[in-house]
């Protein structure tokens, strides 16, 4: 986009608390998975029923996705769910310390999943709402880089307190952690939300209430080949940071706390400059070589940690995770928007796309817990690496098909598939 077009997106009131939610809400996405493995680890739970309750978490978020969606193109109220994912996160942080039951474990992991799955559409509406189209490539990414700014700093907090006052200060750093999160939201002028842009739609026109739910991916075919390679990615990334962290900790090579701390501050760290690197990628080659990229890490990735179970490991490993995951948090959004502009269904559409990749990401630490403890970490980290070779042959055989829709970011064009889903489902 343009340098006019950035500098009146970071005027528009409400961008500023939009950042700050962004950068407190990272807890309710993904800052205590690691710890959690690790907490529960130390009270006599093995790596298997660890990943089992981490993926009936992650079906429970990949279930809610394509409805918050729906809610958020629905609703004017698209501040309440923030609050509502918010509370949420503090009342399951608060049930973890309260019992390590498997049962009401499980309930917190699915009571944070949802909050999770929910608050991403959320954001990405009221971002829409705010600065509209032509503003959306560049305040996601800058977005992303505050989000995982957050998960850095929280990440190095959790590991600081955890050192000193054990692993249960991590849970009341998280529950703050979402206090925060809704009072920035709150911040944010109700009326500085433009519903109709919220939803992808022209702010003068017919409103189209178009699909709901996953039947947007059958209308939008590039839309379906994008949600199926994120799921192949994510059925092998999910899991390998966890699965790292509990390696080099099982083989006493790592303190807990600050190792688990440490592996999320340098992938956050390093996705803070992925992100930032993703919109101005895109801009310039389009958004498949950024998703060619971020699909390329893993197994790299999955090789590098096999081979080194060791403290230093942490580096190498999580420096391609952030690459990876980085681009991916910035492109994969508006990408959605981009597929579906003009139809009125993005938020829908970004629902409906996390939850076929959160299938493979729900699916990812039990099958990769249940092969750690059943042919050990090495093999494991190989055969979760290769899944995204799976995402780059489908990214590869559809090029002329997904060429067209990545080559120029949001706010250039509308998307040809957006109007022919309009159309259909009027």
């Amino acid at each position: 986009m343009t340098a006019t077009a950035a500098s009146v997106a970071r005027s528009k009131p409400g961008v500023w608390p939009l950042q700050a939610l962004n950068f407190f809400m990272a807890d309710m996405q993904a800052g205590i998975g690691p710890f959690l493995g690790v907490f529960l680890l130390g009270h006599g739970w093995l790596s298997g029923p660890i990943g089992t309750v981490m993926t009936a978490g992650s079906i429970a978020g990949m279930l809610i996705a394509a409805p918050a969606g729906a809610l958020v193109d629905a609703t004017r109220y698209k501040r309440a769910m923030v609050v509502a994912t918010g509370t949420c996160t503090v009342l399951a942080s608060g049930l973890v310390l309260l019992s390590q039951n498997f049962w009401l474990v499980t309930v917190s992991q699915v009571a944070t999943a949802i909050a999770g799955g929910a608050i991403g559409p959320a954001v990405n509406g009221i971002t829409l709402g705010i600065v509209r189209q032509a503003g959306f490539n560049w305040q996601n990414g800058k977005n992303q880089a505050f989000n995982h700014a957050g998960n850095m700093v929280g990440a190095a907090l959790s590991g600081f307190l955890g050192w000193r006052f054990g692993l249960p200060a991590v849970f009341w750093l998280a529950a703050l952690f979402a206090v925060l999160s809704i009072v920035s939201v709150l911040m944010i002028p109700a009326d500085a939300i433009n519903r109709r842009a919220a939803r992808g739609l022209a702010e003068e026109g017919a409103d189209d209430e178009g699909l709901l739910g996953l039947g947007v991916l059958h209308r939008c075919k590039p839309l379906l080949i994008l949600a199926i390679a994120l799921a192949m990615f994510h059925l092998g990334n999910a899991a390998m940071m966890p699965l790292y962290g509990l390696a080099v900790v099982s083989a006493g090579r790592g303190e807990p706390a600050s190792f688990v701390a440490k592996t999320i501050v340098v992938g956050q760290g390093v996705m803070i400059l992925g992100s930032l690197t993703a919109t101005i990628l895109a801009e310039r080659k389009g958004f498949w070589v950024v998703m060619l990229i971020s699909f390329a890490t893993l197994p790299i990735r999955g090789v590098v940690a096999a081979h080194v179970i060791a403290d230093w490991g942490v580096y190498p490993v999580q420096i391609l995770d952030g690459i990876g995951s980085g681009l991916q948090t910035a492109a994969v959004p508006v990408l959605v928007a981009q597929m579906l502009h003009g139809s009125g269904r993005v938020n829908v559409g970004q629902g409906a796309v996390m939850t076929v990749q959160g299938i493979g990401g729900a699916f990812s630490p039990a099958i990769g817990g249940w092969l750690a403890q059943t042919i050990g970490y090495y093999p494991t980290f190989m055969i979760l690496g290769a899944f995204a070779l799976g995402s780059i042959g489908l990214w590869v055989a559809f090029a002329g098909l997904l060429r067209p829709e990545c080559e120029r970011p949001l706010g250039h064009r509308s998307s040809p598939h957006a109007h022919v889903t309009a159309r259909r489902t009027a």
